[in-house]
């Protein structure tokens, strides 16, 4: 497994050094009905300024579980890390910083490369700056990720033996990818990304995804499957609709017959489960609060 994490991250281009340190500078704090917001901006990559949000439930006695939420794609560039705090319309109510909170999870959103306060620049112009110099668009948001998780567990408020990542479309396979990467991450929801490479290509679906999405020669070496086994055991709840073209029903088939196998290999059959819906690419009420029991029973315990 060591290996195969090894090549995965291998593959994300030029990156800054792992093991460089993390700083964080808080901007304001604002408090709110189920938790107190901290303003923050992070330094992570030494290339540019990483504004984040962390949130904490009220009253808390003692460090406790918490959630990396990764914001969606759907071309919307100005919401960013705003998702994690107001929405957007895929997602049910309450936004997950409420949501989390009241169940007693911390949380930690950035605004990805190009998004939110990072924005300013098209999708393209950036990715094909980053080719010319040997970086991979993808390989630095996931960097991010990783470092904004290094910052995360120095919290005093946060059990760092009890972290989860989550989120939808583009957040969602950002999950999938930080778990793999990961492990840290003690449990992963992905809502309507787990996407069959080979299946979309199969379907003509690759225009689905964002210039974000392409990594270098990663299909020489990882399918999706291949990926999400670096999960394994920890517990993954994926959630999917059978009418989203980003992921092909038949993709979806390959990929839970294959963790099926993976994880039943571990003993651990019950940790892995996806639950498809004939909807499109959206939450539903059912999967909000099936993502809710997940993260209560496998981080907080209850």
């Amino acid at each position: 497994m060591l290996d195969k994490r090894r090549l995965l991250y291998d593959l994300l281009g030029e990156l800054p050094p792992r093991e460089r340190p993390v700083r964080a500078e808080v901007l304001g704090e604002v408090h709110r009905d189920a938790y107190t917001l901290e303003i923050l901006l992070l330094d992570l990559n030494g290339m540019e300024p990483v504004p984040a949000y962390f949130t904490r439930p009220h009253g808390l006695q003692a460090p406790a579980p918490a959630v990396v939420y990764n914001h969606a794609h759907g071309g919307d560039y100005v919401r960013g890390k705003e998702e994690f705090l107001q929405g957007n319309a895929a997602l049910q109510t309450p936004p997950y910083a409420e949501a989390l909170a009241r169940i007693g999870l911390c949380g930690l959103c950035i605004d990805a490369w190009n998004f939110g306060e990072r924005r300013g620049r098209t999708e393209s112009e950036l990715f094909k700056e980053l080719l010319w110099k040997g970086q991979v668009l993808w390989g630095l948001m996931i960097y991010d990720t990783l470092k904004a998780t290094d910052y995360f567990i120095t919290r005093p408020e946060v059990d760092s033996a009890r972290i989860g990542t989550m989120g939808l479309s583009m957040g969602s396979t950002m999950a999938w990818w930080h778990a793999a990467l990961d492990e840290r991450v003690q449990a992963c929801v992905d809502i309507c990304c787990l996407t069959d490479f080979q299946a979309l290509i199969e379907t003509r679906g690759l225009d689905g995804h964002g210039l974000f999405y392409f990594v270098p020669a990663l299909l020489k070496h990882f399918s999706t499957a291949d990926i999400n086994a670096l999960i394994c055991p920890r517990p993954h709840l994926s959630l999917a609709g059978n009418w989203d073209r980003l992921t092909p029903p038949a993709g979806l088939d390959r990929i839970d017959a294959a963790m099926k196998e993976v994880y039943a290999a571990a003993g651990v059959p019950e940790r892995w489960e996806l639950i498809r819906y004939n909807t499109g690419h959206f939450e539903t009420y059912d999967m909000r609060a099936r993502i809710l029991r997940f993260l209560s029973r496998y981080l907080v315990g209850d």
